[in-house]
């Protein structure tokens, strides 16, 4: 905790001494939904330690509602995959410069990156050597998984890293010798402060949602198109049968994308036998909080469905799987790709990856989770030894505090 990164620099910006407290300005960048969510509670926490905090950001509805200025709104640049980022080269590049040029007319106290690396590395290494602002990275980009050579930029153009995943401390420090800070899992914090929020029983879960008695799967395709369009019909097809021995399943849809591209997908699938399937928007955690299982597509989500304890199988569907799979092999320097078995370091969750992902296959684990199922019990162990591996809440608050005692001890 608290360890100082390699490159950090006295600021040559000045302050008035007699000024208290510090209004101090922070620039933060998200670029989808999950960061819009983490950089917003780092912004409470923010506000809390430094009380006139001012902010502007790229991120979205989440940050806004925290306070300061929306600068662009992340659905306007989060674009994955190679095909999709070429096609909206032209507008990625645009907000890029646009970007680097607020960055610089501000000139804030501190620059706060939030994953999202394509964008993210190359503002950081303008921004490292065109000015003297800090640049602090709060969930650093995943490069034990690929594209490790990124360190290189990490160590050159990062001055702090805020980590909030327990593998990754040796990774860094032992691996590439650059010290990082371990501050906890922000999923931690969200769950537990929902939890202690939420009051409905499951039955008015139910009513609330006009959702009959029948115990619950669910389903969380993704938050972009893409994985939706990938994922959802291989997941409902799975989950189908369910429907006809007292299951019903309840998809998560992401805020930004309109119920009809759900259904239509569904549709293809269902032909009419969809009474049993229903579309959520805006409370996934609700969903996991209600359900019997889970099939979820790779991501935050599958440390999320852990945390509440639900047993899960992860997919994530690719065209030209063999090759994907090939791929994978080659490229990827990790056994697994859920955060819930790379913190347990070990397959504690079935993963379903390129033509892995398929009917049956979802179908055969499906199988062994359910109420009553071979392995259930045995995931729902090893939940409670991921938690541990976690730590304690509080992580928002402990990386505001160490962004805030870093710029002081800058300015002061």
């Amino acid at each position: 905790m608290g360890l100082v990164g390699p490159h950090t620099t006295t600021a040559q910006t000045t302050r008035n001494e007699k000024t208290t407290p510090l209004s101090m300005k922070y620039f933060l960048i998200a670029g989808e939904p999950s960061g819009d969510l983490h950089a917003s509670n780092l912004m409470r926490a923010l506000m809390q330690a430094d009380p006139e905090a001012q902010f502007r950001f790229y991120g979205g509805d989440k940050m806004k509602a925290i306070g300061g200025t929306l600068l662009r709104h992340y659905r306007t640049i989060a674009y994955m995959g190679f095909i999709p980022v070429i096609l909206h080269a032209r507008t990625i590049l645009h907000a890029m410069k646009e970007c680097r040029r607020q960055i610089v007319e501000w000139h804030p106290d501190v620059l706060i990156l939030i994953d999202y690396p394509g964008f993210n590395l190359k503002i950081a290494e303008y921004v490292k050597t065109h000015t003297n602002i800090p640049i602090h990275y709060y969930i650093p980009p995943k490069i034990w998984a690929w594209k490790e050579h990124r360190i290189k930029d990490i160590k050159r153009n990062v001055d702090q890293i805020f980590s909030i995943l327990p593998f990754e401390v040796p990774f860094y420090t032992q691996k590439h010798n650059y010290p990082i800070n371990y501050v906890g899992n922000p999923s931690l914090d969200e769950i537990s402060h929902w939890q202690a929020e939420y009051t409905d029983t499951h039955k008015e879960f139910l009513e609330k949602h006009n959702l009959p008695d029948l115990p619950v799967i669910a389903v969380l395709p993704g938050s972009r198109r893409q994985e939706i369009k990938d994922n959802l019909t291989r997941m409902i097809a799975a989950a189908l049968p369910y429907t006809q021995k007292g299951y019903q399943i309840v998809v998560a849809a992401t805020p930004d994308i309109e119920d009809n591209f759900y259904r239509e997908h569904i549709g293809r699938i269902a032909n009419g036998n969809d009474s049993n399937i229903h579309v959520i928007r805006n409370c996934t955690f609700e969903i996991l909080a209600n359900s019997e299982v889970g099939i979820i597509t790779s991501g935050t989500a599958t440390l999320e469905t852990a945390l509440f304890r639900v047993p899960q199988i992860v997919c994530y569907y690719t065209s030209m799987g063999k090759l994907i799979a090939l791929l994978r092999k080659l490229f990827l320097k990790v056994k697994y790709i859920s955060l819930v078995n790379l913190i347990v370091d070990r397959q504690l969750v079935p993963e379903l990856v390129g033509d892995q992902m398929n009917v049956s296959n979802i179908q055969h684990h499906l199988a062994t989770i359910i109420r009553g199922g071979s392995t259930r019990n045995t995931q729902q162990r090893g939940y409670e030894e991921m938690a541990k591996r976690l730590g304690k809440t509080g992580a928002p608050e402990r990386a505001a505090n160490l962004i805030v005692e870093n710029i002081k001890a800058r300015v002061l």
